[in-house]
This record gives structure tokens, sequence and C-alpha cells, in this order.
């Protein structure tokens, strides 16, 4: 169940990320996302990894 909060949770962020990006189509903005999305990301697996 927790990990599939967890997995839930990420797709909002992408959905959120997504659509402040669409609304605001930056060089700067896209990067910071970008980041944002790959530490959230990486952070995810590692959970879903231990909890195994």
């Amino acid at each position: 169940m927790d990990k599939l909060v967890a997995v839930v949770a990420y797709l909002i962020l992408l959905a959120f990320l997504g659509i402040l990006l669409w609304h605001v189509p930056r060089l700067d903005l896209t990067l910071v996302i970008g980041l944002t999305v790959v530490l959230a990301g990486w952070d995810l697996v590692r959970s879903l990894r231990e909890g195994a």
C-alpha cells in the first residue's frame, strides 16, 4: 500500500510540474523542474527497493 501511495504522489508531482511548465515555458524553469523530477524519481526508486 505504501508503494502505491508513493507512486501516486510522484505522478501527482509530475502532473503539477508539467502544468507549471506548460504555462511558464522558460529554460531556467525547465532545468529546475528536470532536476526536481530526477531527484524525486531517484528517491522513489531507492525507497521502493528498500521496502522489498
